[in-house]
């Protein structure tokens, strides 16, 4: 039986317990061998590749649109981290310059997703979950980060995708 191991408060493994969630599989997750998985989209691509629902289409341009949404996804989650980790600093030793760098990372990604949320479609896909999992990692761990403001339509479809069971059941408290 595959145990995951993660904290509540992280937001890669909230997208592994939402794909979870949304695939129905909590109790047949079977790794027989021992073999130990690691990297969220690695173990979401291996929970995927369980039955039905299909969170990652499985050829063509569906295919490579929602994995390059989740990878934009995943690099607003590693700035946000990585400004986190530098604020964690002493004040002597950090970087403003290095947190401006990776605050407007996260800038522009969010501004290409408010581009594209339009196109997203209805079906969920791993990229939904990543985006969904994203932004409520920014209200958690950067509440004064206004990413709403300039972008109403990607706070609108936040607002639909939060109100998901398995999005309200990972929440971190």
């Amino acid at each position: 039986m595959l145990k995951l191991f993660y904290s509540s408060v992280s937001p890669y493994a909230r997208k592994v317990r939402v794909l979870i969630s949304e695939k129905g599989i909590e109790s047949r997750i079977i790794l027989e061998d021992g073999t130990a998985l690691y990297d969220s989209p690695f173990i979401c691509e291996y929970l995927d590749q369980l039955p039905a629902p299909d969170l990652v289409p499985p050829s063509g341009r569906a295919r490579w649109l929602t994995l390059g949404r989740q990878a934009l996804a995943d690099g607003i989650l590693d700035a946000g981290v990585s400004i986190r980790l530098e604020n964690q600093r002493a004040e002597t030793e950090r970087s403003p310059a290095w947190i401006m760098r990776q605050t407007e990372v996260i800038d522009r990604s969010l501004n290409a997703f408010e581009g594209a949320i339009a196109d997203f479609g209805e079906t969920l896909t791993m990229a939904h979950i990543a985006l969904g999992c994203a932004l409520g990692w920014l209200d958690f761990r950067m509440p004064t980060h206004d990413w709403r403001k300039e972008r109403p339509q990607l706070s609108d479809w936040f607002s639909q995708i939060s109100a998901r069971p398995s999005m309200i059941a990972t929440k971190p408290a």
